[in-house]
């Protein structure tokens, strides 16, 4: 489906930053390439998802992202790794299809490299659009969709026009609901693996959507986050107690045994410091993860903070 590699053991990690951590992914790409043995050998990488800041068909995520675009496609182009654009913007009318700014991006993407290319969307009309003027890319359906009925999130996986679905995070733990899906279901299926938002979380979608409305430019408030411990921000320790939280012990022994290889990290809004702890959480053999931290915190054309 993406033109990446398809071992039927591989776990496939879809990783945040594509222009908003491309200095990261600089330093992080040829050590994971040049020094595969720092490594757990049963994963990969899926995808780097993002957009740029002021992206108005952007979602999910304010953007913050100031890479080059240019110098972004080439950097992922070198590494035959997959892009993914986030257009998740869920209140899009026909008035922004029009956007300059986005349709050269997809220009940009839509054939850059020898693996295909990916769009996340939330809204179908920018969908059709899409599907009609770049059909290169694969589509993916977003989690901002915040899809908590399974039956939703099995009614999206059927639809032929997505290749992944990203379901609410609080769906990771129906586990006998899950182990139900196809095979094929199960190969579309993309899970959400570290979220910090609070579970029982009743105001998602309104959060998502003033995200959306700020990516439009509209002057509106800010969104108050519901949750009892909003004050502390994002922290990987608080993430790791979430019940929808999905670790590294989770993949290997009750996902990837069900058939499931698709795996989504958080953190576009997030420090490259932090992005970084996931790669090393997620991806890097313990004995190695600290000399993967001191590459990257050694080289002193990064701002990791």
């Amino acid at each position: 489906m993406m033109g990446t590699k398809n071992e039927k053991s591989k776990i496939f990690y879809h990783l945040p930053g594509l222009f908003e951590f491309y200095e990261l992914y600089k330093l992080f790409l040829p050590l994971f390439r040049e020094h595969r043995e720092y490594f757990y050998e049963w994963c990969d990488i899926g995808s780097v998802y993002g957009a740029p800041a002021d992206c108005i068909w952007g979602g999910g995520r304010v953007g913050f992202g100031d890479a080059d675009p240019v110098d972004t496609a080439a950097l992922m182009k070198a590494y035959d790794i997959s892009s993914r654009l986030t257009f998740s913007n869920s209140l899009l009318s026909e008035e922004h299809l029009g956007d300059r700014r986005c349709n050269a991006l997809c220009r940009l993407f839509e054939k850059n490299g020898n693996v295909r290319n990916g769009v996340i969307l939330s809204s179908d009309l920018l969908l059709d659009h899409i599907a009609t003027n770049y059909p290169d890319f694969y589509l993916v359906s977003s989690t901002t969709k915040v899809l908590t009925d399974f039956n939703d999130f099995k009614n999206e996986l059927d639809r032929p026009e997505f290749a992944f679905v990203v379901p609410d995070f609080r769906l990771n733990r129906e586990l006998k609901a899950l182990e139900s899906l196809t095979s094929e279901e199960k190969k579309k299926t993309e899970f959400l693996c570290n979220e910090c938002c609070w579970f029982d979380c009743y105001d998602r979608k309104n959060c998502y959507e003033n995200v959306s409305r700020k990516s439009l430019g509209e002057d509106c408030p800010e969104h108050i986050c519901v949750s009892p411990a909003a004050s502390r921000g994002y922290r990987f320790s608080d993430a790791m107690k979430n019940p929808g939280f999905i670790g590294t012990e989770d993949i290997l022994k009750t996902y990837a045994p069900m058939g499931f290889s698709h795996f989504k990290i958080e953190g576009r809004s997030l420090g490259s410091a932090l992005i970084l702890e996931f790669l090393l959480y997620y991806m890097t053999k313990p004995e190695y993860r600290l000399k993967v931290r001191e590459e990257i915190y050694l080289d002193s054309t990064l701002d990791l903070f």
